[in-house]
């Protein structure tokens, strides 16, 4: 998990989704380093500008640069966007809005501090967090 410069590096300043474009939330981001060059990065982006029906289901991007496993499926390199819904999934869709995955998240009621986003290393692998909610992210 990265942290710090290396952190800030890897994060883009803003994100395009739907036809509109957002800043991340820079205190909101996380990524990992798989290899050299194989990282996974997440971030919370400001959606106040963008519509309802967007808000509700985009909450910022996800970039890996490798094909990985996300709860278990398979998602290829690429940019996305993501949400945590209410009913305990995690939702990746690609630029254009239209759903590319969806699985069901894990409640880590252990979790002392949850933040809104998070990356941390666990026993089972890489934990994606929003809140107390996560999912595994893992190489392929």
């Amino acid at each position: 998990v990265l942290t710090g410069a290396a952190l800030t590096r890897v994060v883009p300043p803003g994100f395009y989704f739907e036809g509109q474009s957002a800043p991340t939330q820079m205190r909101n981001s996380a990524a990992a380093r798989f290899g050299e060059k194989r990282h996974v990065i997440a971030g919370m982006v400001d959606t106040s500008g963008y519509s309802a029906d967007i808000r509700a289901k985009y909450e910022g991007f996800f970039i890996t640069d490798s094909t990985i496993s996300v709860g278990g499926a398979e998602l290829g390199a690429g940019a996305y966007g993501f949400g945590f819904s209410d009913d305990g999934k995690l939702n990746i869709f690609d630029v254009g809005g239209r759903e590319v995955l969806s699985v069901q998240t894990i409640s880590d009621r252990r979790l002392r501090r949850p933040r809104p986003l998070m990356m941390l290393k666990g026993a089972d692998g890489l934990r994606f967090y929003s809140g107390r909610s996560y999912a595994i992210i893992a190489a392929r």
